[in-house]
């Protein structure tokens, strides 16, 4: 997560997609909507072959929920990212090597699953950025359910917790809607942003270059920056009530309270994206601030102590990951990814 602000904005208001979804029971009927069927020609050859393809109609009783996001799988793309770190002067931050290597980590594992990949140049501080655009082929091209994470760290660590764990949520999120060979239908996309850690600058060159007529296409952008800290609580963003009903309705089913971020508000990307009306959302465990003795008696960990003491430090490992909170935010983010994608 970046440490510059950025001025919070008003969101537009919801598009007519968002506001006909509006209740949970209409989320459940959404989930209903979709269509499982076999993945692309492409799709990796060691993901399981998918059952037959069927279609399941909205009128259903039973509601198609998201598939459970391996933990394993989640950590083990942030022990692949530990070790491009430890390979590349002990971090990932833009301009270095490490960053690269992260992105070419990512995009072979969406290559092989049957996304179509792209890679945005541009440049920052006087040196080359990078941003991994995945498609999954189909889904209304006119309605863009999107996802997105920092891939870069800062220079002093790794960056596993920052923003490892929310690259590594919705890689496995990607893999998971490739494997269920999923047909949503609206069409999905993830991003992995550059050199957020300058100034969210790679997701500001994605916005600003991209045709009006394309950003009017995007219903729903979410944001997850740091999903596993180590003394985690669970906030969600509340800039947009249909998508912040979403996160907290899953959260309170699972008997978990969930309160307002507001530590790291216009600091992410998010804000790239907020600031030119588009609905935004997403998840986040805490960074630098201290967490209260209120806060510890509702989710556990230490009272008086950071959410993450390791934000922007060296320590940020994989020893710093807080397996509980990752677990349950990647379950979130899968389930955010199935309901959106197939709005009533």
């Amino acid at each position: 997560m970046s440490s510059h602000p950025t001025r919070r904005t008003v969101s537009s208001p919801r598009r007519a997609w968002l506001r006909r979804a509006g209740t949970a029971t209409a989320a459940a009927g959404a989930i209903a909507g979709l269509v499982v069927a076999s993945p692309t020609a492409t799709a990796s050859p060691s993901a399981p072959a998918p059952a037959e393809a069927r279609t399941v109609s909205q009128s259903t009783s039973s509601a198609l929920a998201a598939p459970d996001i391996s933990l394993t799988n989640v950590k083990g793309h942030l022990n692949q990212l530990q070790s491009i770190a430890s390979r590349n002067g002990g971090n990932r931050a833009h301009g270095r090597p490490g960053y690269r290597a992260s992105i070419d980590y990512i995009k072979a594992k969406l290559d092989a699953a049957g996304y179509t990949t792209s890679i945005q140049q541009f440049t920052a501080s006087g040196t080359t950025g990078y941003n991994l655009i995945a498609d999954w082929p189909g889904g209304d091209p006119q309605n863009v359910v999107m996802a997105g994470a920092h891939l870069d760290s800062v220079s002093a660590g790794p960056g596993i917790n920052d923003n490892g764990s929310g690259s590594a949520a919705i890689l496995e999120t990607a893999l998971a809607v490739s494997r269920e060979g999923l047909k949503p239908t609206q069409h999905l996309r993830f991003a992995w942003w550059g050199a957020e850690e300058l100034g969210i600058l790679g997701s500001r060159h994605y916005v600003n270059t991209l045709p009006s007529t394309e950003r009017s296409k995007i219903d729903a952008y979410l944001n997850f920056d740091m999903v596993g800290s180590p003394n985690p609580g669970y906030f969600v963003y509340d800039d947009d009530r249909r998508l912040e009903a979403v996160f907290k309705d899953w959260f309170a089913a699972k008997g978990v309270s969930t309160e307002i971020e507001t530590e790291g508000d216009g600091r992410s990307d998010h804000a790239s994206f907020q600031r030119v009306g588009i609905p935004v959302g997403g998840l986040f465990t805490g960074a630098g601030r201290t967490k209260t003795a209120a806060q510890a008696q509702k989710w556990g960990g230490t009272a008086g102590q950071a959410f993450d003491r390791c934000y922007h430090r060296s320590c940020d490992t994989t020893a710093n990951i807080n397996d509980t909170a990752l677990d349950r935010n990647s379950d979130a983010i899968a389930h955010a990814i199935w309901t959106l994608g197939a709005p009533s």
